[in-house]
């Protein structure tokens, strides 16, 4: 028997309160564009997306169930769904379900199953629990199988809901979080590293957008650090369809900064001017903080008083959703969101350009500013932010 609906459930938007519509419908949109990409101009695969009460219902067309597989990859990485499933519809009487509990089942092979039934609708003159047992018992009687609460072979789920009852097998895991957009813009330093996707990531899972700005020597490095980076935005886009990346030629500020600054402060300088670019560029558009992959201690600028030293400069917020990981946890994450792969191929970074072989780690704000003295500062910012690049 082929579904015809999805079911999408959330978590944290049910705890919005008088905000709870805002969310519900901005799922609802990302969950329509999602499968939207996935269908070709000419396909419609779905008949109508809506919310009903605490889920979201997408009613599939033909041509939309013969993408159960594209569908349920695009909707794993929909932030704010929790979970999603495949299911069919039946009327709300008890023959009815028990009719349909019997054509799904006899598709499996089973020796125990367990009937799980969710009843939204209170006015439904049975209990969840006597749906259970009606449906368990019609199936004994047709399919001879035991009833098992605890890991039976098959779960047959029932929601009754509105004017709708729904029936499936399988819960599909979501990537939970809240939906793309609810959190306002902001602008994400994308390296080309390990690090940067992975926090792009979790930043995305809160809702915000993320807008990436990347930062590069040419023609002191290869080309492939830009080539990696735009590799890794459109990686990212599936969580949130569409990016913008601002690429940022830095050459003549690390020139300046290798002439003219203590060869031990160049990291924390070079850190000091990409925040006050990315701070202009936030102003631009509408971002409300600066995001990084930096993680506590991991390398000699991400000390406490060097991160202190470098964010100083400008009055943005600066996010750090990897400031508690270590290297392995942030693998194994990119390595799950698939950008691992992207990350490890060769390139030139442009922080590795010129770095001394004993940078400060514990840099004292008055010694960063002193330091920086002889640098035209505002006009170094306006040469870079007027030369950059544009991608989406």
């Amino acid at each position: 028997m082929k579904s015809k609906f999805i079911i999408c459930h959330y978590d944290e938007i049910g705890l919005k309160g008088k905000n709870r519509k805002f969310f519900e419908e901005k799922l609802r949109d990302n969950i329509r564009q999602n499968l939207k990409k996935i269908m070709s101009d000419k396909v419609e695969g779905f008949e109508y997306i809506k919310r009903i009460s605490g889920r979201i219902i997408v009613k599939l067309t033909e041509d939309g169930e013969k993408k159960e597989e594209e569908i349920s990859r695009a909707l794993q990485n929909v932030f704010g769904i929790a979970y999603f499933a495949f299911a069919v519809s039946c009327g709300q009487k008890m023959n009815e379900i028990k009719k349909t509990a019997l054509e799904i089942l006899s598709e499996k092979k089973f020796k125990t199953f367990r009937i799980s039934c969710q009843r939204s609708k209170k006015e439904f003159p049975l209990t969840s629990q006597e749906i259970n047992e009606q449906v368990g018992a019609h199936i004994v009687e047709r399919l001879n199988g035991k009833v098992k609460l605890e890991n039976p072979n098959v779960d047959c789920f029932i929601e009754i809901v509105d004017s709708f009852t729904f029936l499936y097998l399988e819960k599909i895991r979501g990537a939970g979080g809240l939906p793309s957009g609810t959190s306002g813009k902001v602008i994400v330093l994308l390296s080309g590293g390990i690090d940067s996707p992975v926090s792009t990531y979790y930043i995305l899972k809160r809702g915000a957008t993320a807008i990436f700005l990347h930062f590069h020597s040419l023609p002191y490095t290869s080309p492939a650090s830009l080539d990696k980076t735009k590799e890794l935005a459109t990686a990212l886009n599936k969580f949130q369809l569409n990016s913008k990346l601002y690429l940022v030629p830095f050459i003549e500020i690390q020139k300046q900064i290798m002439t003219k600054a203590p060869a031990k402060m160049r990291v924390i300088l070079y850190r000091r001017f990409m925040m006050r670019i990315a701070e202009k560029i936030s102003k631009k558009e509408g971002a409300l903080a600066i995001v990084t992959g930096e993680s506590l201690g991991q390398v000699a600028s991400q000390t406490m008083e060097n991160m202190a030293a470098i964010e100083e400069c400008v009055k943005i917020p600066i996010l750090r959703p990897l400031i508690g990981f270590d290297k392995k946890e942030i693998i194994v994450k990119a390595e799950e969101i698939e950008t691992y792969e992207i990350s490890i191929l060769p390139h030139e970074d442009c922080c590795s350009l010129f770095v001394p072989k004993h940078p400060e780690t514990k840099a004292k704000i008055q010694e960063v500013i002193k330091a920086e003295k002889d640098l035209d500062i505002k006009k170094l910012v306006e040469e870079a932010v007027k030369t950059l690049a544009i991608s989406e």
